[in-house]
């Protein structure tokens, strides 16, 4: 992408480079299943969140055919040196859009966090860090001043450093840096790397652990359990807590994305913490008997929630998360890139059956939050506990906490469906993008940890994996 040594490319032609960058590896090997990093972003606005066609361009890329797509990774961007200011860390933050083509709906885009705090160096003795322990890195972009209808970037976070200041000046010492290998071994063996860049190799390298360890899953999957993986610091989640609003909740989760990834939690289960992981699809649309799109398939997916084990639990609480991710294809046409709708193929939601509810009742339910969409009304398919709602139906990834339901209250609520909603491949038909399918992965994790009950081994029971026994 950029030649240390040599003529740059034009930034205007990122969109060709970036495409180029892709395709010579792969024609070199390929078979072998990647994890594409890039760091290279563009001081060019992305206004409001909207795409560009460099970021479009990395959709179509992720998307590919529909069935083999690409895992890509892409930095949120840097806050100049010069438009850093400690004295208002982290507002400076949130003015500071995530830059383009990181807007783009089907990549991971990877912002920075630190928990570095600790100068030794005695150049920099009396300066001070300017980001707290677990809280967002001083040059982190972010997205919360996007409108509201664009995806929430950056996605996860990852350590990323820190920067100081004296009180006059800021300064990035190499102790609130992370370490890492020179490309030049002969002069060199070790330098230094931070911000956004920093980060975002972190967690391609969480991505390329995952590709290797579990070959069996889409890029779709390996996105989707990261971002399930990821945790906010005590110190996001005191701001999130403290969030009185729906539109405060948002802009915490625009500042932080769902929270710093995990590689250990992204690919194991525990006794009391499992994870649930499934691959499938769907065909979004077809014609109706009157020749117009109208929506086709629903997927119902039964949870084997260990009913005996809940409900011995009683009223203890324990959380249960859910993770939707899925490709988009991009509108071919910049002119459909206004509405959220036009410019994604088609999209996916999730809603999970309430304790007292009949399936009946539950389609009826799903069908109704359809419409609404239809019409542009925010919905989450009915007003359960959910700790984020509605604004998490941006984009192409949605997450989100039901929020410390009773264990016997969750033994009933046994079944989740991932129904999918309008999109350019139903409102332009002479492009014949109905005839396609949509896959996704979906992840569901039931978190009992304050409990010593065993809910692993009923749950692996009912799906047929074998069961360790230890002597």
């Amino acid at each position: 992408m950029l030649n240390p040594s040599g003529i740059q490319h034009d930034p205007m032609l990122y969109r060709a480079v970036t495409r180029e960058c892709i395709a010579r590896p792969e024609v070199q090997a390929p078979n072998r299943r990647r994890a594409i990093c890039m760091a290279v972003t563009s001081d060019t606005p992305a206004p409001g969140g909207r795409p560009s066609s460099w970021s479009a361009a990395l959709d179509a890329l992720a998307y590919g055919d529909g069935t083999h797509g690409q895992l890509i990774l892409v930095s949120a961007g840097n806050i100049a040196r010069e438009d850093i200011d400690p004295n208002r860390y982290p507002g400076r933050n949130d003015e500071q859009p995530v830059q383009n083509p990181a807007q783009a709906w089907n990549i991971l885009t990877v912002g920075s966090y630190t928990e570095k705090t600790a100068i030794t160096d005695g150049q920099f003795r009396g300066w001070n860090p300017i980001a707290p322990a677990g809280e967002i890195s001083p040059a982190s972009r972010t997205s919360v001043l996007w409108h509201r209808q664009w995806p929430v970037k950056p996605d996860v976070l990852s350590e990323g450093g820190n920067w100081a200041s004296d009180g006059d000046s800021i300064d990035s010492p190499d102790d609130l840096a992370l370490l890492t290998t020179d490309h030049r071994p002969t002069v060199q063996q070790f330098t230094t790397l931070r911000d956004t860049s920093a980060a975002t190799a972190a967690v391609a390298e969480i991505t390329g652990k995952m590709l290797a360890a579990r070959p069996d899953l889409w890029p779709e999957s390996i996105r989707a359990l990261v971002v399930h993986s990821a945790r906010w610091t005590p110190s996001m989640r005191s701001r999130m807590d403290a969030a009185n609003t729906q539109a405060q909740k948002v802009a915490v989760l625009r500042r932080y994305g769902y929270g710093v990834a995990d590689h250990t939690r992204a690919l194991l289960s525990s006794i009391n913490d499992v994870t649930l992981v499934a691959q499938d699809h769907l065909r979004p649309f077809k014609r109706g008997d009157a020749g117009n799109i109208v929506g086709h398939q629903m997927n119902l997916h039964g949870l084997p929630w260990p009913r005996a084990e809940l409900q011995a639990l009683g009223a203890a609480k324990v959380e249960v998360r859910v993770t939707l991710s899925y490709y988009v294809e991009p509108n071919p046409g910049e002119r459909g890139w206004i509405r959220r709708y036009r410019y994604a193929s088609h999209g996916l939601r999730f809603a999970m059956k309430r304790s007292l509810e009949s399936l009946d009742a539950f389609r009826a339910r799903i069908n109704r939050a359809v419409q609404l969409e239809e019409q542009d009304i925010a919905t989450d398919a009915g007003p359960d506990n959910w700790l984020i709602g509605s604004p998490r139906n941006v984009g192409s990834l949605h997450s989100d906490y039901l929020w410390s339901p009773t264990a016997a209250e969750l033994a009933d609520r046994d079944a989740i469906a991932v129904y999918p909603v309008t999109g350019w491949w139903k409102e332009k038909p002479y492009l014949r993008g109905y005839e396609r399918d949509a896959r996704y992965c979906l992840v569901v994790s039931i978190n009992a940890t304050a409990s010593e009950i065993d809910i692993y081994t009923p749950i692996a029971v009912q799906v047929g994996i074998p069961v360790e026994i230890t002597s």
